[in-house]
């Protein structure tokens, strides 16, 4: 298992086989109780379930937690490529057993990232399971860009060799993904700690790989089916949480979800970058509180 500082990440990860690898997540449910709201963390690239640290402190005391690694990342087994697909579909079944396997209920979905399009084709599966819907800078269709910083890890000969050899698209994210804020060198080298080797990093590499460009590419009729889904969710209560300092998801991406959800309420943060939660920590949880609200959470204790 991988080692993190424990005053930031203290939770364990429990362990569900899923076609002969070993996801592994982090669930409050012992100390959350029964029957009450599940929110679902669903993480993207280059992070994992320790992303969503200060949402488990925050919100586990009232509501269950549940918070994934996608195979090949974080605490979960890194099959090499040739044993697991490392597709969004694939991404997406294995979310769909986590929900199945733990019978999770009442879900709302937190997304980040990869995330968005992975946990809300999950969800959609099961969206008599689904109370609401929280994103922060994601994406759930066909990319209308390529940003040339990522395009460059997808060169042929050199592309590879730099994310997983040299892990240069985890450690520029430590830098490029903020803009108001600094991340502790602590929060970055938790950030890091799952991927400190070529074979850790084949998720990294294959994530960008599998960002469709072209008609022929399968992933792109994943997105395509899954923006088609888009429309089930309008009776579905959705927040997203957007930081405008983003170059990789940019608003324009915030446009695309508004248009086909004019009911969702918008938070634009004007100063915060890709890394949402870590770069204006206070704003997101406190504008998720305001919408976890209207599910009948206890409120935050006062200090």
């Amino acid at each position: 298992m991988i080692s993190v500082a424990e005053d930031l990440f203290p939770y364990p990860s429990e362990t569900l086989v899923v076609d002969g690898h070993a996801l592994r997540y982090v669930d409050t449910k012992e100390s959350s109780g029964e029957g009450g709201l599940t929110l679902l963390c669903v993480h993207g690239n280059p992070t994992w379930s320790f992303y969503y640290r200060r949402a488990i402190e925050r919100f586990s005391p009232r509501c269950r937690v549940v918070a994934v690694d996608h195979i090949g990342c974080g605490r979960s087994e890194k099959p090499p490529a040739d044993e697991f697909a490392y597709t969004m579909a694939a991404h997406r079944d294995n979310l769909v057993r986590v929900i199945d396997e733990l019978d999770l209920q009442n879900i709302v979905l937190l997304a980040h990232d990869w995330g968005g399009a992975i946990g809300l084709s999950a969800v959609h599966e099961r969206l008599d399971r689904v109370r609401g819907v929280v994103l922060l800078n994601t994406a759930a269709f066909p990319p209308p860009y390529m940003p040339r910083r990522i395009a460059a890890c997808r060169w042929p000969i050199v592309g590879t060799p730099a994310v997983r050899g040299l892990n240069l698209f985890a450690r520029a994210a430590i830098t490029m993904a903020m803009s108001r804020t600094r991340l502790s060198d602590d929060a970055a080298a938790g950030l890091l700690a799952p991927y400190n080797s070529w074979q850790n990093r084949v998720a990294i590499d294959r994530f960008v790989r599998d960002i469709p460009l072209s008609p022929e590419h399968p992933t792109m009729a994943t997105l395509r089916k899954l923006e088609s889904d888009l429309p089930d969710f309008s009776n579905v209560p959705v927040q997203l949480i957007w930081g405008m300092q983003d170059w990789c998801f940019r608003p324009e991406c915030l446009r695309r979800f508004e248009q086909v959800w004019p009911h969702a309420s918008v938070k634009e943060l004007a100063t915060t970058g890709h890394y949402v939660i870590e770069d204006n920590p206070e704003e997101t949880l406190e504008t998720m509180e305001t919408f976890l609200s209207q599910f009948g959470i206890a409120a935050a204790p006062t200090s």
